[in-house]
């Protein structure tokens, strides 16, 4: 898998934040802000809960609390189809749960796009999901991009030739679960009010 949006850890992130921080997290994300030395604004990608059903959303968001949560995965389609931004390394996002209440902040660490079929066992754990192996991942993950593909009117998940139009991955960490403590632990995502359009798992 090659990765597109590394950048070392001694250069300093210069960037314009994609989107402003929507008012439902803006008292969570002052409390993140306050916690810090650094301007983390124009860091900020999105705020956003994982899935499309409460269950699954909240279930996950606690995945990522608990620390078993380190990965996610989005549809590249649907950001293609928004012209939306891919979110780079060290972008920051608010995870929360399906009614929108702020759970924590995730920064991103490392992204690759790969098609489907190439995703690779390691990334399956790391995704924490289920029973962590591969075969959970992929048939959780086929379920939710078919979903995905239907809303946005593709027809199919994408497969291995499809290297371009495959999904993004990202390796992400827990930045806080308790603004302004600070955690060291580090996907679907469905907005409801929140300024972005892609769905992750």
């Amino acid at each position: 898998m090659s990765s597109f949006s590394d950048q070392p850890d001694n250069e300093p992130l210069q960037r314009t934040s994609f989107m402003n921080v929507p008012k439902s997290v803006q008292s969570f994300w002052d409390k993140f802000q306050a916690s810090i030395a650094y301007d983390a604004s124009p860091l900020f990608y999105e705020a956003f809960h994982f899935d499309d059903n409460e269950p699954t959303a909240n279930a996950l968001a606690a995945l990522v609390l608990s620390g078993q949560k380190r990965a996610t995965a989005g549809l590249l389609w649907t950001n293609e189809l928004t012209n939306k931004p891919l979110p780079k390394v060290g972008d920051l996002s608010v995870v929360t749960d399906w009614h929108g209440v702020p759970v924590c902040i995730i920064e991103s660490t490392h992204i690759e796009i790969v098609p489907f079929d190439s995703v690779s066992d390691s990334f399956a754990a790391i995704e924490g999901e289920g029973d962590k192996t591969l075969r959970y991942w992929r048939e959780a993950h086929w379920r939710f991009f078919s979903r995905e593909c239907q809303r946005i009117g593709r027809g199919r998940v994408p497969g291995l030739v499809e290297k371009r139009s495959g999904a993004f991955f990202r390796l992400v960490k827990c930045t806080t679960n308790a603004p302004p403590c600070r955690a060291a632990t580090g996907g679907t995502r469905h907005g409801q009010g929140y300024q972005q359009a892609s769905r992750s798992a």
